[in-house]
């Protein structure tokens, strides 16, 4: 291994040897990392500008030896951190990380390819086209979804990414009837516990902003849609010369992890020629376990399917599948064919060959594949099917905790291992005060460093998500953060007891 810096006649850049013992360093930095991780602050306190006070103000002439970069790694990077992979992580939704995950990623990032469209790398598109076969079948997907069955998948690095896509061919499919003066016309639907990603993707591909529906949802469907509302937003819309264009149904909101009703929603989608995308970035992975199947029943009737196997499917960052009935109407949305990417090659040629440049907004893409092949090879459905298992009865623990203490309130239902809770009022109307307790808990339980949760406001109210999906995640920790709350909660209950007197 190289122990010093190099002038630029001399770098190797992929010696192999130097290549081994420096991959060996980051891998032994890394299972370090691991090995101490819940020893760290879960929530990083570093203050703004922290590390830019640390490093230089340009970078070296010559290059460094890996070891002293890596120890400024952790004297300097590591305590600036937000620990995601902290088995007291329960913010946002789970990040997955795995041995397998991130072998897969070792071996994409090592192999380096940039499989665009299939002459590139063909055994990167058929992995690829197989993987998502796979994962179908293993979320119960319809046939329909499947390139067996006449549909088909792509592996894009988030949601976002993928709902725009289908925005895109949502948009052209209806543009070619209506012309393209017909955009300022469309109409997209999502409910007000909808992720954002809806409306910012709606912004790219063209739609007016005053043509976004946020339709409101109550606690007495769960926060989910009812075909009911939509349907009266929806027939507003064409009785005003509209065009209804694209609804999302979610499996599994973020802030509450409720769920829409697919069939009801896919009936009326088919009635007005709506596509329909489902949604289920979190709660995806969920689905691999028979006992959750039944949320997605009606699947056949939507356009396109997402979720990220990156949440909670011990794949490394990032991987989102995309799955589409109709894979020529994303394509015809997003190909495109200059001659310097023309297939000239015989085999390459033919009818249903898959170019993944045009199943996305970017041309370059890396082999998500690869991991994603490794996670299901390693683990197998059964063994994920018993990780996913094990978070939501740790999830299911909390909730009995927390009802069986008077203090406390689930919000939602707990569906899947997303926890929503808070503090009860004392009085009646006491709110604002109620808010500035659960705000005052929040803040002490991050401040402790010994877990890490969000919150979220839902019909006004401020609650608290604790979302149960880290890796080296066990109910040991969970049984620690619920005696933590307790804890806060008293400090939380005292402090608002000394204000009151005063």
């Amino acid at each position: 291994m190289a122990t010093g810096g190099a002038p630029f006649d001399a770098l190797s850049p992929l010696d192999p040897d130097t290549f081994a013992g420096e991959s060996r360093a980051v891998i032994n930095f890394l299972a370090g990392y691991y090995r101490d991780v819940e020893t760290y602050p879960v929530q990083s306190q570093a203050l703004p500008g922290c590390l830019r006070a640390l490093l230089p103000d340009a970078p070296p002439e010559n290059g460094e030896p890996m070891d002293v970069i890596l120890e400024e790694v952790r004297t300097h990077i590591v305590p600036a951190l937000t620990h995601w992979q902290s088995p007291k992580f329960f913010g946002y939704f789970p990040m997955n990380a795995s041995t397998a995950g991130f072998a897969g990623e070792m071996l994409s990032t090592g192999l380096n390819i940039v499989p665009f469209m299939r002459v590139a790398s063909p055994a990167a598109t058929e992995l690829e086209s197989t993987v998502v076969d796979w994962m179908g079948k293993l979320v119960g997907l319809p046939d329909r979804f499947l390139f067996s069955g006449g549909g088909g998948g792509v592996l894009h690095g988030s949601t976002c990414e993928a709902v725009v896509c289908t925005l895109a061919a949502a948009r052209d499919r209806a543009l070619s009837r209506l012309g393209h003066e017909g955009i300022l016309r469309l109409v997209v639907y999502a409910s007000d516990q909808s992720h954002c990603t809806f409306q910012k993707g709606a912004s790219i591909v063209g739609i007016p902003r005053s043509n976004f529906r946020v339709i409101p949802t109550t606690a007495a469907s769960g926060y989910g849609l009812t075909a009911a509302s939509v349907r009266d937003a929806v027939e507003a819309d064409v009785a005003s010369g509209l065009v209804p264009l694209y609804l999302c149904a979610t499996v599994g909101t973020t802030g509450l992890g409720a769920v829409d009703p697919v069939r009801d929603l896919g009936e009326l989608a088919r009635r007005h020629g709506i596509w329909l995308h489902v949604d289920t970035a979190y709660a995806g992975s969920a689905l691999i376990c028979p006992e959750f199947q039944h949320h997605i029943d009606g699947a056949e009737l939507a356009d396109s399917v997402s979720m990220n196997p990156h949440k909670w499917f011990l794949t490394n960052m990032d991987c989102c599948c995309l799955w589409v009935a109709s894979p020529a109407a994303l394509t015809s949305a997003l190909s495109t064919n200059p001659e310097y990417l023309s297939n000239v090659t015989e085999e390459s040629a033919g009818a249903g060959v898959v170019d993944y440049k045009d199943w996305q907004i970017a041309l370059s893409r890396p082999f998500r594949a690869m991991k994603l092949w490794l996670v299901l090879r390693r683990y197998g459905g059964a063994g994920m099917r018993a990780y996913v298992r094990r978070h939501v009865e740790m999830a299911k623990w909390f909730e009995q905790a927390l009802e069986a203490d008077g203090r406390f309130e689930v919000v939602a239902p707990t569906r899947f291992s997303l926890v929503t809770f808070r503090l009860r009022p004392r009085l009646e109307g006491d709110d604002d005060a109620v808010d500035a307790s659960n705000r005052g808990l929040l803040v002490a339980v991050n401040a402790s460093g010994r877990a890490f949760m969000t919150h979220f406001v839902v019909d006004g109210k401020f609650v608290i998500r604790m979302a149960v999906g880290g890796a080296m995640t066990e109910m040991q920790h969970v049984q620690d953060t619920w005696e933590l709350v307790r804890e806060k909660a008293e400090e939380v209950g005292a402090l608002q007891n000394e204000r009151n007197v005063r």
